[in-house]
């Protein structure tokens, strides 16, 4: 195709904007549309019996707005229980999905100690589970469910600064020593967390790996685009057009959100008002 791609890059708040910068990277040609479900957020805190029909509605209203020619869920917890949810309601649409970085840390490990570092949700999963058997199998793994990390690095990008203590917190259970080993690779299962990668590098309590996800991701999607879908490779000199981004909340964004956008290249912002509703 001779047009350029539409990518829909779709989270419950702002940290799939990590992986939107690696596609755009990738992608300077496409369009983009950044969709933030903040009025769904946080997704770790969702019911599974609540979590799939709230991203199924959204989705098909974004899918309806934009025709995207292809969507990434940017969310390890919606990814690993809404995917095949969505190739069935939406199948003339591809979806590049999220998954916990556990085989690149477990490669990337000599200790054979690492740590899974993710929402609670996606602790609980049994997809999970499964990658630990398939690829960590000669590990030890420690699964750390954080209920607070996605909130401050939600209010980080809104321009509240969350304290060292709150973030060391969060990080601290992940790193383990024992029998003369200790962690050296943390898999970050949650887009969120790299945006805190700077704090969490400057108050670890010693230095390991922190595998993000986002580059793998943004090769996935530049594979969909090309090697299946048929469009042109966007490598070059090619100026990326401003993005939007999408939020399904009520609330105005604030000026330090807006330079932040601005900065990864966003230029314009909507609100589409998604209540959640439970029935």
């Amino acid at each position: 195709m001779s047009r350029p791609p539409k990518i829909l890059v779709f989270d419950s708040g702002l940290g799939g904007l990590t992986v939107f910068a690696e596609i755009a990277a990738l992608r300077p040609d496409a369009q983009f549309v950044y969709a933030a479900d903040e009025a769904g957020f946080p997704y770790g805190a969702l019911p599974a019996t609540a979590l799939a029909p709230r991203v199924l509605a959204v989705m098909g209203r974004l899918i309806d707005l934009f025709s995207p020619d292809v969507a990434v869920i940017a969310c390890n917890t919606a990814s690993t229980l809404v995917l095949p949810h969505l190739r069935a309601a939406f199948p003339d649409l591809p979806f590049v999905g999220t998954v916990p970085a556990i085989k690149p840390a477990a490669q990337t490990s000599q200790s054979k100690m690492i740590s899974v570092l993710a929402t609670p949700g996606t602790v609980a999963r049994d997809y999970t589970r499964g990658l630990i058997e398939a690829y960590a199998a000669d590990c030890k793994v420690m699964l750390v469910g954080s209920s607070r990390l996605a909130s401050l690095a939600e209010d980080f990008m809104q321009g509240d600064a969350p304290s060292d203590a709150a973030i060391l917190d969060e990080i601290a259970p992940a790193f383990v020593e024992a029998e003369g080993r200790r962690t050296d690779a943390i898999a970050l299962a949650c887009t969120h967390y790299p945006l805190l990668i700077a704090q969490f590098e400057r108050l670890a309590p010693w230095p390991v790996a922190w595998i993000d996800p986002a580059p793998a991701i943004a090769r996935r999607t530049d594979h969909v685009l090309t090697a299946e879908l048929g469009f042109a490779a966007g490598g070059g000199e090619t100026a990326r057009k401003p993005a939007l981004a999408v939020f399904t909340g009520s609330k105005e964004a604030g000026p330090k959100l807006r330079e932040a956008l601005r900065l990864r290249g966003i230029a314009k912002i909507a609100l589409e008002p998604m209540p959640l509703v439970f029935a």
